[in-house]
């Protein structure tokens, strides 16, 4: 099953714009559109009416205020069309680049790489603060009963917590859920190390 993306492409030459769009289109995976512009004028109204998933755009077009302000559009991701060197400190504000010099396989990675990222925050913002600190409680090797003590709540209620969690994250195991912990930031790494060890002792 393809994912469905939607692209603003920004950048000046008519010649790259035409050849990016032209490999965007073709990326097996994904089905994408694509709108492109060439300036920036009217661009934060164009991501207003496109609402795209991806920004795509040649850096030397952004200054830094603009990128701040694309930034607070949590659900578009910002990715650097790079055709020639570019100031560091603007690079700092994109979740991926993109070169001229690329593959299309190598494209589509960062595409599914930033598709990933987003999805991953999207579950996030799924969750609330309590099963956020349950997935914490669990990942950690702590009992029902311990969670349950920890935040002065009832096992049926961590057992309740459980399943909403298992339903929003499609994860139903512990393993999975240290992953996602982890991948998320929930926890360090090293919290889960110690925890292993220390099962592994008793």
């Amino acid at each position: 099953m393809s994912t469905f993306l939607k692209i603003v492409l920004v950048e000046p030459s008519l010649i790259l714009r035409c050849g990016m769009s032209f490999v965007l289109r073709r990326l097996t995976s994904f089905d994408i559109q694509v709108v492109e512009t060439g300036e920036t004028e009217r661009l934060e109204a164009l991501i207003g009416e496109v609402a795209p998933d991806v920004l795509l755009i040649n850096p030397s077009l952004a200054d830094e205020r603009l990128l701040l302000r694309l930034r607070q559009q949590r659900s578009v991701r910002l990715i650097a069309f790079q055709s020639a060197l570019a100031d560091a400190r603007l690079m700092q504000h994109f979740d991926a680049v993109v070169s001229i010099y690329d593959t299309a396989e190598q494209i589509k990675e960062k595409l599914r790489s930033v598709c990933d990222s987003r999805d991953g925050e999207a579950s996030q913002e799924l969750l609330s603060a309590r099963e956020k600190e349950i997935i914490v409680g669990v990942v950690k090797g702590l009992t029902n009963k311990q969670i349950a003590e920890r935040f002065f709540i009832s096992v049926h209620t961590v057992i309740t917590h459980r399943r909403n969690i298992a339903a929003k994250l499609q994860i139903h195991s512990p393993a999975g859920l240290t992953i996602y912990a982890i991948v998320n930031k929930l926890v360090e790494l090293n919290d889960v190390k110690n925890t292993i060890y220390s099962n592994e002792e008793q």
